[in-house]
């Protein structure tokens, strides 16, 4: 390796870093506008799992209200029968 460099091999040199970094800068752009795709899709979906959840406690309600009501039944038949 060389001890020293000359004013040439540094201005090459920043040349080649200057051209990777804006390499690199194009790439984060474009996982930026991917990420904003994805927000953007998750944004979407928000509302249909918010349905989702409302459709499952609903449905969980009443079926927990049914078992609740038979349960109900059942011990009053039992306790009829004592």
């Amino acid at each position: 390796m060389r001890s020293t460099w000359t004013d040439e091999r540094l201005d090459d040199f920043r040349e080649h870093v200057d051209t990777r970094f804006d390499a690199v800068d194009t790439r984060f752009d474009a996982v930026d506008r991917r990420f904003d795709r994805v927000e953007d899709g998750i944004a979407k979906q928000s509302g249909r799992i918010d349905r989702l959840q409302h459709t499952i406690l609903v449905v969980g309600g009443g079926l927990f209200a049914a078992f609740v009501a038979v349960l109900a039944a059942i011990l009053g038949l039992i306790a009829t029968q004592l």
